[in-house]
């Protein structure tokens, strides 16, 4: 990503609605699907500047890897742990089949080979494990904001499914989310498009109320998701383990 987008991301992580309620939505799925306690060993691929770390530590013992330097240094002052240097697919810096919960968010878009990612990311979970994916939807909806954060494309159900079979997964939930704001953002975007405004950053910090309102309203699908597939959505959200 640019270096101005890593910036704002990490001022942002904790506070911003979007993070927010991801964060809460990504608690829930894996209890829902790996049960509670601090049992476990977790792995985050492309941690970012680190703002699921505290989250994802409650669940047990916590390793990381990100490929960029300044992110890496960033999530490493932010949550006291080393964040190891790697890559996907061919740069994980762990041994295969430890881990009970890999965790890629928002990550898998950045990477040109995502089938081989996935493959290299279900080789690192223990028997039993589950991997835990979430990517932007609707290839439609591409805007600046995919480009200024170099995604290289956006998912349908039907291709998140067919990339996670190819790459050897069992797919136990896919679900469209971010989905009760689908039609405020769909809308706005093809607005913006067919009025021929300029496209600016859609990841800044809006006022409190607004951030408080969408945040009550993203994070709500927690209660949904894992029980329902959602049929349309901003994201995609799956789940999935070895055979």
């Amino acid at each position: 990503m640019e270096r101005a987008v890593y910036q704002r991301l990490d001022r942002l992580e904790q506070q911003h609605w979007w993070f927010a309620a991801r964060r809460k939505i990504i608690e829930t799925m894996i209890v829902h699907f790996c049960g509670r306690g601090s049992d476990k060993k977790v792995l985050e691929a492309g941690c970012g500047t680190g703002g699921n770390l505290q989250m994802l530590s409650g669940f047990g013992e916590l390793a990381a890897f990100e490929l960029d330097d300044e992110a890496r240094t960033l999530a490493s002052a932010k949550f006291k742990m080393e964040i190891k240097p790697g890559h996907l697919p061919d740069g994980i810096p762990y041994s295969p089949g430890q881990f009970d919960v890999v965790g890629a968010f928002d990550v898998l878009e950045h990477v040109e080979q995502d089938m081989e990612s996935m493959s290299k990311l279900a080789e690192q979970l223990a028997p039993g494990g589950k991997l835990f994916i979430t990517v932007p939807a609707m290839p439609w909806l591409w805007s600046k904001h995919d480009e200024t954060h170099h995604h290289y494309r956006r998912y349908t159900r039907a291709s998140l499914e067919a990339a996670l079979k190819q790459a050897g997964l069992v797919p136990h939930y896919i679900s469209y989310f971010n989905t009760f704001l689908f039609p405020v953002i769909a809308g706005f975007r093809l607005l913006r498009k067919a009025l021929g405004l300029p496209e600016t950053a859609d990841d800044e910090m809006p006022a409190p109320g607004v951030n408080k309102v969408l945040q009550l309203a993203f994070g709500a699908e927690r209660f949904l998701l894992g029980r329902i597939s959602l049929p349309v959505g901003v994201s995609l959200f799956a789940v999935a383990g070895k055979p």
